[in-house]
């Protein structure tokens, strides 16, 4: 019934344009553990009015299913400022579509009234004891995108079997039930609830409990610049602020308020490096700030700059933030716990493609490290097992800028993270130390992790299979290389069919998934590469570390041989002139 959409499709019919039709209702959009996430327009295999309505028919059947409770505790619904125009969809009318879904069936909904990061869903899922939580956003994607993430009642985003339960649930229930267009329903409805002063209130109370230096906070002159790249963040990074009693961060004013557009930038992602924080550049020359916090879109992700000596900027990556933040966490626990036997229950998590920096840092410190396959999902809900044994999970992170600084939200969260790395920088001040300095203080104590991680755009799934299949059938059938250029590969770990060499059964530790890619190789020089597919994107990742014990300092000489290993896994295993795979470009 949405008259653009439904416009779209009949001027398509009426010019005989079979090619686009299949193109919109060829295949229905995948609904997988990271829910939804496509471009907004018309057919089923877009983001719109019809597809939001059929996919939270499914969830809350889904949800009716597994919690008799359901009418009672009821769901959250979240959503950031994206729109497109031609489409009519925006995340706000979806969110009002699903929030009007619900209703209909007599749940309570927690609807924000306004746009809110994505951290706020998860927080306010198990702040409110409620069974599940959405938030439309399609995060740090391009423009006309838009997605639909899923949280279950522990907070955490849904591992399977749950995404093909829902999955299932959406197939049973496309025809739109009797109100189901009718969103202004839900404006006299009594089930019908706003958190958004409530949560916003205690969000910033709860995050209070990770400030350690408030004097060292007022006393500052270190100065910051914030940008919300056209999101939702800026609003919430200056209250983040105001609660750890800091000066507000200089927000870029062009790029301060939620735009759908993202007229300044080619890519709303603050991890694609310095194109996105050009004018972020711009103001803290202008100002005299020395560091920059950017975050992406729905102000989950954070991504940080420092002006050097040198007077160039240095961005940091995602695994030298997580090295940072994990080195402060853990010291503002210690200084904090003076019983020292506390440690036995501290736990820290990465994902398997992010760096082995916190591993390092747990076997000199005493306290446990685990590893989850990649994403949140993955760590969140592994946290929320660890928690509810009673054990303390002070910090998880992935190398996509992600950090999950705060056990009040088992999710990355960039406003948590952007204020605590403020005050992190402002302590450090006091020791006339920069974030540059003590990165590398604690690659002295724990031992240099060089990465390097970056991507080809594939968008033919026929080709990255057989770009797979040829590494799984590399010399004749079900071997894998035994050698990558000059580097010889001592171990193979293939989480895509199961394989490991290293352990005795020769079975992976890690959970399996045939539907994504997903092959590490350990090098004979402790060099470890992984390879892997996209979950929201057409792309083949790779990401590739050299871990060195501590004291060795030929910090150039293990970059060089890094680069070396990085080139031999472009040219052998991905061969981009032959499988023609487009290149990551600044």
């Amino acid at each position: 019934q949405n008259p653009k959409t439904s416009a779209i499709v009949k001027q398509l019919l009426a010019e005989g344009n079979a090619g686009e039709l299949q193109k919109y209702f060829g295949s229905r959009m995948e609904f997988g553990t990271a829910g939804l996430r496509a471009a907004m327009g018309a057919g089923i295999s877009h983001m719109n009015d019809l597809t939001i309505i059929q996919t939270t028919q499914g969830f809350c059947k889904y949800l009716e299913k597994n919690f008799s409770d359901l009418r009672k505790r009821g769901v959250v619904i979240g959503f950031d400022a994206r729109a497109h125009l031609s489409s009519g969809g925006s995340s706000k009318r979806f969110a009002r579509l699903a929030a009007n879904t619900f209703i209909s069936q007599g749940v309570p909904v927690y609807l924000f009234s306004d746009i809110t990061p994505t951290p706020f869903v998860p927080y306010t899922v198990t702040h409110l004891k409620l069974c599940a939580g959405i938030m439309v956003t399609a995060s740090h994607n391009p423009k006309q995108d838009n997605g639909y993430k899923v949280y279950w009642e522990n907070g955490a985003q849904i591992i399977s079997p749950h995404d093909k339960g829902i999955s299932q649930a959406i197939e049973e229930n496309q025809e739109p039930w009797p109100q189901a267009w009718d969103d202004k329903l839900i404006d006299s409805s009594p089930l019908l609830h706003d958190p958004y002063a409530t949560v916003s209130k205690e969000y910033f109370q709860d995050i209070q409990k990770q400030c350690f230096h408030r004097n060292i906070n007022k006393e500052t002159t270190l100065k910051f610049v914030h940008t919300s790249v056209h999101g939702v963040g800026h609003k919430f990074v200056q209250l983040a602020f105001k609660a750890f009693d800091l000066s507000p961060p200089f927000a870029v004013p062009e790029q301060k308020d939620p735009d759908p557009e993202f007229p300044t930038v080619k890519y709303p992602n603050p991890e694609e490096g310095k194109g996105v924080l050009t004018l972020s550049f711009a103001l803290a020359e202008k100002d005299g700030a020395k560091i920059i916090l950017a975050n992406d879109p729905d102000a989950d992700r954070l991504a940080v700059a420092e002006k050097q000596e040198s007077g160039e900027w240095k961005v940091f990556s995602g695994n030298e933030l997580g090295a940072l933040l994990g080195w402060w966490i853990f010291t503002c626990w210690k200084n904090h716990n003076r019983d020292t036997r506390a440690i036995k229950d501290v736990y820290m998590l990465s994902s398997t493609v992010s760096s082995k920096i916190l591993r390092a840092i747990a076997l000199k410190e005493g306290f446990h490290f685990e590893e989850t396959l990649t994403g949140f999902k993955w760590m969140g809900n592994r946290a929320k097992q660890l928690m509810d044994q009673g054990k303390a999970v002070l910090f998880a992170f992935e190398e996509a800028i992600g950090y999950m600084c705060c056990p009040a939200v088992l999710d990355k969260d960039g406003v948590s993270a952007a204020v605590i790395t403020a005050e992190m920088a402002s302590f450090l001040a006091t020791r006339n130390l920069s974030l540059s300095q003590q990165l590398k203080a604690v690659y002295d104590e724990y031992g240099f992790h060089i990465t390097k991680a970056s991507y080809f755009i594939c968008h033919d799934p026929k080709v990255i299979q057989q770009l797979f299949d040829n590494l799984r059938n590399f010399d004749g059938k079900n071997t894998y290389p035994k050698s990558c250029g000059k580097f010889k590969v001592s171990g193979i770990r293939d989480l895509t069919t199961g394989y490991d060499s290293s352990q005795p059964d020769q079975k992976a530790i890690l959970p399996t998934s045939k539907s994504s890619q997903m092959i590490t190789f350990t090098f004979a020089n402790g060099g470890v590469a992984t390879m892997r597919t996209s979950g929201t994107e057409p792309k083949i990742k790779y990401y590739s570390e050299l871990c060195a014990p501590p004291g060795n300092s030929d910090v150039e000489q293990l970059k060089k041989e890094l680069d070396e290993l990085v080139n031999a896994l472009e040219k052998h295993f991905f061969q981009p002139e032959k499988n023609n795979l487009q290149r990551k470009t600044e």
